[in-house]
This record gives structure tokens, sequence and C-alpha cells, in this order.
């Protein structure tokens, strides 16, 4: 039986600044293990993005899509899939505003079409790009980005009640179906995983993880986090390049 759950974000949190990992916070996650406390990724991005990752810490449980697919100790647990009608309006809509959508699954993804924002986008993730405008009709898509540099707003207002839309970075917005967040995620795998009795813990940095340090007993911020997370956290450790997991984790005893 697991005697705690910590949670990680992965850009600028588990991730230094060039996405890799610290060797001191891969040894402290071996070192969560060790104790029997359960490490689990919590991200925005999707299971096959951060394969490499996984392997490199031994994580095997992951939220991943900001909560709208989750796998527990390496096998499925739950998804939100997006409705394929739901998806056809959204995507008519985001082409009449000349604005690219990239859908995603667990295994892959494809762009609507590219623009000056997708380039930037999947450079600095250092990923290749596709165009296939049809994909969502020919998989199972539970995440998309929406490229929207301005305010969401002519978004929320069309899809409320069906999508629910959190800026990912400067150039695109996280969409899941309506009510999906990290948190969403978290109580699949607690409910489902029979952990719902243990403690949890989460390390956040930005908005996106404002839900999951709502969900969480013990939510810690980075110390390179946006203001309005660190002000939710019960502590703000180091930033993502001095050690900031593995001193958060040592400030409340979990290694």
């Amino acid at each position: 039986m697991y005697q705690a759950v910590v949670f990680f974000d992965l850009d600028g949190t588990l991730m230094q600044d060039d996405k890799t990992v610290a060797a001191s916070s891969i040894q402290a996650i071996q070192q969560l293990r060790a104790n029997q406390i359960l490490p689990v990724v919590a991200t925005g991005r999707n299971v096959f993005e951060v394969m490499p990752l996984l392997k490199q810490t031994g994580i095997d449980s992951i939220v991943s899509a900001n909560g709208s697919y989750v796998q527990y100790q390496g096998q499925f647990l739950s998804a939100h899939e997006l409705d394929k009608g739901l998806l056809h309006d959204v995507t008519h809509f985001a082409n009449r505003r000349g604005q690219a959508l990239a859908y995603y699954n667990n295994a892959g993804f494809a762009l609507s079409h590219a623009d000056a924002l997708t380039v930037d986008n999947f450079a600095s993730l250092k990923q290749t790009a596709v165009v296939a405008p049809n994909y969502y009709r020919n998989h199972h898509i539970n995440f998309m980005l929406t490229f929207d540099p301005r305010d969401a707003e002519q978004y929320q207002q069309r899809y409320r009640g069906q999508l629910t839309f959190v800026r990912n970075n400067p150039r695109a917005l996280d969409t899941m179906a309506w009510g999906v967040t990290k948190a969403t995620g978290i109580r699949d795998i607690l409910v489902k995983a029979g952990l719902t009795q243990v403690r949890t813990y989460a390390f956040g940095d930005q908005l996106n993880d404002i839900e999951m340090f709502k969900m969480v007993q013990t939510p810690i911020a980075m110390g390179n986090g946006n203001p309005i997370v660190k002000k939710l956290a019960a502590y703000v450790t180091d930033d993502n390049m001095h050690d900031g997991i593995q001193h958060g984790l040592q400030h409340f005893g979990l290694i």
C-alpha cells in the first residue's frame, strides 16, 4: 500500500529549461518509490510525447493531456474523448478565423493546417508536426491545441458547456472536454486505484496547475512559477534549475 502520492508537472517543474530531468530529481523519485510513495506525472503533454522521460525516471503512472488521458502502473485507466460532431464544429469555426488546431490522442497528433504559430510552437518542442485536416475524423481525440494568441473569449463563449480552454503558452490554448483538468485525471487515479485515503502532494509552476493544486492536500510551487500559482502553494521550493524537486520533497520528509 502506498503511503502517499506525489504528482509532478513537467515543463518548468520536473523538467529543466533544456527539457532534461536533473540527476537530483531522478534520484529523488527512486527514493520515493523505496519509501512506498507513488510518483505520478501530471502534464499537459500527451503520453507519446513523454515516453523517454517516463523510461528515464521509471515513472509508469501519468495524468496526461491535462487530465484527459490517464495511465496507472503502465495500463490505460481513463480517457475523456471529444465528440466527433463537436470536433467538426470547432474545426470549421477555427478555419473561419484562420486559426490552426492540433488534434491529439495518446499515440500521436496532426494539424489542421500549418502557420507561423504552429511552426514556432513545434520547433520549441523539437517535434515534427504533420498536416492532416481529417485526422480527427479517423482517430479518437481527447485533447487539442487551439492556436489563438489573443484571449480565448470567443471560443469560451461559443463552446461553454462543451470545451475547456486553458492558456498553454502565448501561441495556443490547451483544449479539453468541458470540465476536464488535471484534477479530473488525479481524481480518476485516486478513486480507481483505491488511493483516496493516502496523502497527496503536487509540484507545479503554471496556470494549468491551479486545479491540480486545489485537488491535492499539499501543493508545492516551483521558485520559477507563476505568481498566482505560488499564492496557492503550501510551500514554494527552489526553481527547476536548482534542485527544486529534491528540496521540496525533503522539506516535507518524503525523501
